[in-house]
């Protein structure tokens, strides 16, 4: 074996998971190496080129707040955005882009090959290297081994990558790359518990063969919107998409064909995402829907390729070319690149401890779809993550662990760790408990200090937040410090902006809770300072939704009394007889850090938490009798 390097940190792949995470490793001055199976596909959009929509786009906010790569990155190459569920509250309010494919690649590409500290190659990872319980290094295909104190699995959907088209079946990753063959087994041989996961994704398709004038028109829109806090606010819009949908014929085609479809004559063994199903599986699970929608997505300027959203499917190519005719504005389509699945191996999560480290091998950490879950932004947080504890456990600090009050990045990773996932794991705003607290426009808010302390955020992102935190405080000091009275002229000013007269002195603080009212309604009237429209936003949520986060907030206090009690690492749950049998099995496998992570552990019920509080509670009252 030839030893090339020794590194802090070594990132197995550059999908979303590792670009984040090497990004954040280097930047906080580790010595990393990022290794990828080919330089021409780093942060590859294999499945839809977009970026956001319900949950995804407050992960990607977070990871902007705390100086991660995705957000800048979508801005840059963005082809179109849409603020998507405006008709309901805030907490779910959700951006969405569609990238360039291609552009989004080379822009990463270039952010990462400039880096300091952050040497980029490209290798075949074989083996993982461990001694004594920790983790050494790697070794290639071609013999040689590159040392490390810590390695961060990134690797996609690349572990043992099977693709399958009807009865076609090869082993290989996405949009036909290599997979990795031996590196699952030399994980399974480290001690680590693999799991058997499926995704797909539907044909591209020719956009010169589309009919659009039969599909509706789906514009970006026209108002000013940035996934990062550092971009400028503007209309982004390249390029258009287009809505149509199944119908009666497609589906029966589909029907006819369910025999020649892997995912029903047992060719696929793997599991399945619930909330991206194939159209296949759509047909049969929703037999009573008439039809389904779907979104046809420019892929980038440079390209005539169309993503066909919502028709995931491992049919044979003659099906995709039959029920893809049936569909309007699809009569005369040709497939450019016809839909796959593809199944792969990936780890367990409840392997890992909250900083996403393995909990078997000291130095080992796991991000992304090796983790379970599906989906860019999920990926990219997770790096974020993994990427920075890799770097802080190098430099022997603390590790940084989010908390689900904290952030959505807080919510998918105790999920992952705590709960586990039997299928690809997808973040949603209903996953979230406290979600008016985490809403996508005040990121940088709740997690940019955070990044600054720990030297991820530049100075100038810094700087750019303090003066955006200070604008909204003083914006909500004038609005409390203006009073409105019930004068005639008051009256006046209230009527031409289409608000009811008051009866007693208030501030235009309280005036901006009423539906109706906008801080710049008010500002037209009265004599408020001008702000950003950033700034504006968060006023308008922080005064209009007020009851309701200060409820949440004395959630979170009551859950943080349960988090802030500890579990002693020498507790022994086998031997809590109070305990149900599957608490102490369950607690023994998790091994939560805190009693409010045991209380969400499937399995552990109340009164398996009042049980380990009385624990708790006797082993501080022995503790304090053995110190006195």
């Amino acid at each position: 074996m030839f030893v090339v390097h020794t590194y802090d940190v070594i990132v197995i792949g550059a999908g979303h998971a590792g670009c984040e995470a090497a990004l954040a490793s280097a930047r906080l001055g580790a010595d990393t190496m990022m290794a990828t199976l080919n330089l021409d596909n780093i942060a590859l959009m294999p499945c839809n080129p977009a970026v956001g929509g319900p949950g995804k786009s407050h992960l990607v906010r977070e990871i902007d707040a705390l100086g991660g790569e995705m957000g800048i990155n979508t801005d840059k190459t963005c082809l179109q955005m849409r603020m998507l569920n405006t008709g309901k509250g805030p907490a779910v309010y959700s951006l969405r882009a569609q990238s360039d494919k291609k552009m989004y690649q080379l822009s990463m590409t270039k952010t990462l090959e400039n880096q300091e500290h952050l040497d980029v190659k490209q290798l075949m990872i074989t083996d993982l290297l461990v001694e004594d319980g920790k983790v050494t290094g790697v070794k290639t295909e071609l013999d040689e081994v590159y040392k490390a104190r810590c390695v961060v699995i990134a690797t996609g959907t690349y572990l043992k990558g099977k693709v399958i088209i009807g009865n076609c079946t090869y082993s290989g990753g996405p949009i036909g790359q290599r997979s990795a063959e031996n590196l699952s087994a030399s994980l399974v041989h480290a001690g680590l518990e693999l799991m058997r996961f499926k995704t797909g994704t539907p044909a591209r398709v020719d956009r010169r063969t589309l009919r659009t004038d039969e599909m509706a028109r789906q514009d970006g829109d026209t108002d000013g919107h940035a996934f990062s806090f550092l971009s400028e606010r503007k209309n982004r819009n390249k390029e258009c998409c287009w809505l149509t949908f199944t119908n009666e014929q497609t589906h029966q085609i589909i029907r006819d064909n369910l025999d020649r479809a892997p995912m029903c004559n047992g060719i696929i063994q793997g599991v399945g995402p619930r909330y991206c199903p194939s159209i296949e599986s759509k047909i049969v699970r929703f037999a009573d829907k008439k039809r389904h929608q779907l979104f046809i997505e420019p892929e980038g300027e440079a390209t005539e390729e169309m993503y066909v959203q919502g028709m995931s499917t491992s049919l044979p190519t003659d099906v995709q070319y039959a029920f893809l005719k049936t569909i309007p504005g699809l009569e005369d389509v040709k497939i450019m690149r016809p839909g796959y699945a593809i199944e792969y191996d990936c780890l367990n999560p409840t392997q890992l401890t909250p900083s996403l480290e393995t909990k078997k091998i000291s130095g080992l950490f796991s991000a992304g779809q090796s983790n379970g879950t599906s989906g860019y932004e999920e990926a990219a947080a997770q790096g974020l993550i993994a990427g920075i504890n890799a770097a802080l456990k190098v430099q022997g600090r603390t590790p940084f662990v989010l908390t689900r009050a904290e952030a959505y990045i807080g919510v998918l990773i105790d999920d992952l760790v705590t709960k586990g996932t039997n299928e690809p794991y997808r973040i949603m705003t209903s996953r979230s408990e406290y979600r008016l607290l985490l809403r996508q426009d005040n990121a940088d808010l709740r997690l940019t200090q955070k990044g600054y302390e720990l030297g991820l955020v530049t100075q100038e992102r810094y700087d750019a937040f303090i003066v955006k935190k200070q604008a909204i405080e003083d914006g909500i000091a004038a609005l409390k410090g203006l009073a409105v009275t019930p004068t005639n002229e008051c009256q006046e000013k209230l009527a031409a902006i289409g608000t009811a007269p008051v009866h007693t002195g208030l501030k235009t603080y309280d005036l901006l809770r009423r539906n109706e009212v906008t801080y710049d309604t008010l500002r037209q009237v009265f004599p408020l300072p001008e702000l950003a429209a950033d700034v504006k936003e968060e006023i308008e949520i922080m005064v209009k939704y007020e009851g309701y986060i200060e409820r949440q907030r004395e959630q979170v206090d009551k859950m943080n009394r349960l988090e802030q009690k500890l579990m002693p690492k020498d507790i022994v749950y086998a031997n809590i007889d109070t305990l149900s049998g599957e608490a102490r099995q369950k607690l023994d496998e998790i091994q939560p850090r805190s009693l409010g992570q045991a209380s969400r552990i499937s399995g552990v019920s109340p009164a398996d938490i009042t049980a380990l509080l009385i624990v708790l509670e006797q082993r501080q009252r022995e503790g304090k009798s053995r110190v006195q």
